[in-house]
């Protein structure tokens, strides 16, 4: 089986931007050494505890010093970007990193309703609208988006027509080597996203670490993928969050963190940077957050290395992958390092340990 690594760039108390950074910064330059074969960084804004919010920008940081792991987004939300915009961000990327680039779109805002708002140029009075000054929807643009973006990094670009007849041919520049262009993997949690990417041929990821039905998406994606430019077949794989300790009730106290801030994003509660595992986090989860927190594990790989493999594999059988990506969400205790985050690349040594054995 493979494994990947999805990365929100997590905030926890006391940190800075500048600390989460360089944790992940650390986290990927160990998931290189330990092959785990792709790395995607994904895309929320208005979050405390999140740091990630623009992939492209981010992965030609983090990017430095790794020799072969996958670098790309989980992903680029193309309603809050102009495809242009994007088609020449990772065109560059794939510039400086050749053929290890990966560009996951997905169709959500990644934000709340204002933020979003803001993000498409639509706070107060402002409105994208069309030629007869109809108001545009991104969201609604978004299949012909993906089209364009895809169209404007490939070698012969984008054909826009124009009046009389003519074309004018667009291309993302700086252009990436031939050869060496963005793979383009479309994200979704629901059976818009499986059908788009299957009628595009495109490779599809379903967001299983924070939506369920993923069984229905794959159905639907595989039933009806049209090869193409990306493969003759599916290229598909799942995703989940994990917590891998040395024993099981290490694993437990370190999923606390995200728990909490996963059932206050369902419940409505207030978002703040992540809290530390044990006391920091326990003084202040109600009770309704535990529960809601306990009912969302269960989707989850919480653990032991033994166990977690088991729940991988189990995982990667019920979807029929032989990928799965995993955003480590271990937790901090206090006293560890704010410059890194040891208990999430622990996850990951100790997985790969465990499938070596």
């Amino acid at each position: 089986m493979e494994l990947s690594i999805l990365d929100l760039v997590p905030v926890r108390v006391g940190q800075s931007t500048s600390d989460s950074f360089a944790a992940s910064h650390e986290l990927i330059q160990s998931a290189d050494k330990l092959g785990y074969t792709r790395y995607w960084v994904a895309e929320h804004h208005n979050m405390p505890s999140i740091a990630s919010t623009m992939p492209g920008a981010e992965l030609m940081y983090l990017g430095q010093g790794t020799e072969r792991i996958r670098l790309g987004s989980g992903g680029v939300m193309l309603p809050n970007h102009a495809p242009l915009a994007v088609a020449e961000l990772f065109s560059l990327l794939a510039a400086v990193y050749g053929d290890r680039i990966d560009l996951g779109i997905g169709r959500a805002p990644g934000t709340d309703p204002i933020t979003s708002a803001a993000m498409r140029g639509h706070l107060g009075e402002g409105r994208m609208v069309d030629r007869e000054g109809r108001t545009v929807d991104p969201v609604e643009q978004f299949p012909q988006h993906v089209i364009d973006t895809l169209s404007l990094m490939k070698p012969e670009g984008l054909r826009v027509p124009l009046h009389g007849g003519r074309e004018h041919v667009l291309h993302a520049t700086p252009a990436a080597v031939p050869g060496t262009q963005p793979l383009p993997w479309l994200l979704g949690s629901s059976g818009y996203s499986a059908r788009l990417a299957a009628e595009l041929g495109m490779p599809y990821v379903f967001a299983n670490h924070f939506a369920a039905g993923a069984t229905t998406g794959m159905k639907i994606y595989r039933d009806n993928f049209v090869p193409g430019a990306y493969g003759d077949k599916p290229q598909t794989f799942v995703t989940v969050n994990a917590v891998v300790s040395p024993t099981e009730e290490e694993a437990q106290l370190r999923a606390e963190p995200f728990l909490l801030q996963m059932s206050r994003l369902r419940t409505g509660g207030r978002m703040e940077p992540l809290r530390l595992a044990g006391d920091d986090v326990r003084s202040v989860r109600t009770d309704q957050e535990r529960m809601v927190g306990e009912e969302m594990s269960e989707n989850w790989i919480i653990g032991d290395a033994a166990s977690a493999k088991v729940q991988l594999e189990e995982l990667a059988g019920r979807f029929e992958v032989d990928e799965i990506m995993i955003q480590p969400v271990a937790g901090a205790m206090e006293g560890e390092g704010l410059r890194q985050d040891a208990a999430r690349i622990q996850s990951l040594e100790l997985l790969v340990a465990e499938f070596l054995n």
